[in-house]
């Protein structure tokens, strides 16, 4: 039971680095949200967050595969260069993950929910401490597609223990009762002595910061409505879903869409409403002021747009992942707004060790967007971001071929430019070219177009470069004319 705890004003002390919390779900594409125009959901928690932080609308899942995007993520370095490059494989042992450099620091590091990074898809996979990325407390799982009956395991204990009620209602209340747990909060403290964990009396809060991960299974499938109705989501009817221009018209396609789709967007309604139920636990705590919250997924969902389902595709529905980093409370060295950067799986490491005023490691290959998300006259990010190191365009990778029906069945490199170009190839095969800023639902496929050789030619140089830098293996085609 979450304790219910007084709200009190404590003011942000000036020198203490700031928290991080993650908060994402599996398979939740960017264009499924409220803010983003979608009319089959409503997503209040997640637009609010949106309107008073920084928003990357741009952000792409690089590896849109559970596994891969999930290595590419805590390591901020690419799949091929970490070994999780399929789903299932393990992330290799020797690459420190993000929670290394928080640690050395003196940050409390937390985990919950789904990992997927020890080589496994089975439930019963049991994860040792010395595969749990090395996060000082961790309750999670390798992986679980069932939403209602999901077990955990970890820090409190090496035997599974079923979680009380929907999956994500009872990782978000894991999570806030560890913080509450963290900071040493107590309701039998409320109005006398100041509780161990203060400082300075009852006007100022001193704790060690943290960085939380809360990774949900929802909206991920079986698409399957959470049971109970006050849990922020309402009962959607198939009949009632409005279709995406490039779902074809074909009917067992719409017919098992429409269902689909249904139970989707439900899951992604309570998302949004346990995403609201932390912005009041900080708030309760008093460290909302003090904690960015960044609000992703690690990609998104086909669900018949190109009569395609799951991802591993390049198609904007798998590729495009929501992007969010705010405060609660708000504050004044917080910058309000929206980025065009192709931010991807590899930068978000670096962009939440930057918020905290963290070097990026060696190790990790990837671009702090920091400066984006914060404003102060008293360091480094004074004035306007300089973008003029920031890469123009993100690196699209399927590794292995992958057999799943409704999905592409081939192994495919592409690249996706900041302007909105988008190029994809299998091996020896120009295959798709987009301009997405003029044709967002992707109808109109120039690949073969001499009318668009030239930026065909820019986009394979750009593909061709990111394959060179990262040392990856793929044979590109011969695009050049007769």
């Amino acid at each position: 039971m979450i304790k219910q705890l007084t709200p009190r004003n404590f003011n942000l002390r000036p020198n203490r680095r700031p928290n991080i919390i993650w908060i994402f779900g599996d398979q939740h594409r960017a264009q499924a949200l409220s803010y983003r125009g979608d009319l089959n959901v409503y997503t209040p928690n997640i637009d609010n967050l949106a309107r008073n932080g920084m928003r990357f609308d741009n952000a792409v899942a690089g590896a849109p595969w559970c596994t891969p995007f999930r290595g590419a993520l805590l390591s901020g370095t690419y799949p091929h260069q970490n070994g999780a490059i399929r789903t299932p494989s393990p992330l290799l042992s020797e690459i420190p993950t993000i929670a290394i450099p928080f640690n050395q620091v003196g940050y409390h590091t937390a985990y919950f929910g789904k990992w997927h990074l020890d080589g496994s898809n089975s439930r019963q996979h049991f994860i040792p401490p010395e595969r749990r990325g090395g996060f000082q407390y961790w309750m999670g799982y390798e992986n679980n597609n069932n939403q209602q009956e999901c077990y955990v395991h970890g820090s409190e204990g090496d035997d599974p223990v079923r979680l009380a009620g929907y999956e994500t209602d009872a990782l978000t209340d894991l999570l806030i009762q560890h913080l509450q747990d963290h900071l040493n909060f107590s309701t039998d403290a409320v109005g006398q002595s100041a509780p161990n964990g203060y400082s300075d009396g009852l006007d100022q809060l001193d704790y060690q910061p943290f960085f939380a991960v809360l990774s949900v299974q929802p909206p991920h499938g079986p698409y399957v409505s959470p049971t109970n109705p006050d849990h922020g989501c309402r009962r959607i009817h198939p009949a009632e879903i409005q279709f995406r221009p490039n779902v074809p018209e074909v009917s067992w396609i719409r017919e098992r869409a429409a269902v689909d789709l249904a139970g989707y967007y439900s899951m992604i309604e309570n998302l949004d409403y346990n995403l609201g139920r932390l912005r009041q636990a900080l708030k309760q705590m008093s460290i909302d002021r003090e904690t960015y919250l960044i609000f992703s997924s690690d990609h998104g969902d086909m669900i018949g747009s190109h009569a395609q389902w799951g991802k591993s595709s390049p198609w904007e529905e798998s590729i495009r992942i929501p992007f969010i980093v705010g405060k609660v409370g708000g504050a004044e060295n917080m910058r309000i707004g929206r980025c065009d950067a192709v931010i991807n799986h590899v930068d978000i490491a670096p962009t939440s060790l930057g918020l905290c005023g963290i070097p990026t490691p060696d190790h990790m290959v990837g671009h702090s967007y920091a400066a984006h998300c914060i404003r102060s006259d008293t360091s480094e990010y004074n004035g306007p971001p300089d973008t003029t190191s920031e890469p123009k365009s993100a690196y699209l990778q399927q590794i292995p071929r992958k057999m799943h029906p409704h999905t592409v069945n081939r192994s495919w490199r592409g690249v996706v430019t900041r302007d909105g170009w988008k190029y994809a190839c299998t091996p020896k095969n120009d295959w798709l070219l987009f301009d997405t800023q003029e044709d967002p639902y992707e109808q109109a496929n120039f690949v073969y177009d001499r009318y668009y050789q030239n930026q065909k030619e820019y986009c394979q140089d750009l593909l061709q470069q990111w394959i060179t830098e990262t040392s990856d293996q793929f044979e590109l085609p011969d695009i050049g004319l007769p």
